[in-house]
């Protein structure tokens, strides 16, 4: 159960991996066969988990990280009720499982189920005061709307671009920068 670090691993050429931690309910894997869809000049490897840590067991198999989403859902859903309610806490706990140096643009809060915010379990400020704390910028989307789903996952792709070193002269903190102040 080892931290996940940022630059552990050497980078591969043309290639880049995103991990994305969040809820078992599909929405995970419907975001991740849009990005694969996606046209794109690098190959891409998309790992998801519901949190961290990592199992330890093929530590060494593992590759670079070079951005890590966590999913945040918003929504009520009367059965998982009780699952909302801890979820934030969750992506708390997992937070401590990744290296402050991941913190340094490699680091984003997706937050789902924002088309329904009359049926919140968690409160708007509590998520901006998470993406404060972590220095990381938080992306505001409904994933059940296929051309939004789409849009995020373009959008995920070029910051996983920048993430992984393939635009010359951008770096992951200045984007994160960046992308953090435009609202």
């Amino acid at each position: 159960m080892a931290v996940l670090r940022p630059f552990d691993k050497l980078p591969v050429l043309n290639s880049a991996t995103l991990l994305l931690v969040g809820s078992e309910d599909g929405v995970q894997q419907e975001l991740a066969k849009a990005m694969l869809r996606e046209k794109k000049s690098f190959k891409i490897n998309i790992h998801l988990a519901t949190s961290l840590p990592l199992p330890s067991e093929g530590d060494h198999l593992r590759p670079r990280i070079d951005l890590i989403v966590f999913m945040i859902d918003i929504k009520i859903i009367l059965f998982v009720l009780i699952l909302n309610c801890f979820y934030l806490p969750n992506v708390e706990a997992s937070l401590a499982h990744v290296a402050a140096n991941f913190f340094l643009g490699k680091v984003c809060f997706l937050v789902t189920g924002v088309g329904r915010v009359n049926y919140c379990s968690v409160e708007m400020s509590s998520i901006w005061k998470l993406g404060e704390v972590y220095c990381s910028p938080v992306l505001y989307c409904e994933l059940e709307l296929e051309r939004i789903r789409v849009a995020t996952a373009q959008r995920l792709l070029r910051m996983l671009q920048i993430c992984a070193g393939h635009v010359p002269g951008v770096s992951a903190l200045t984007f994160s920068f960046l992308l953090r102040n435009s609202y």
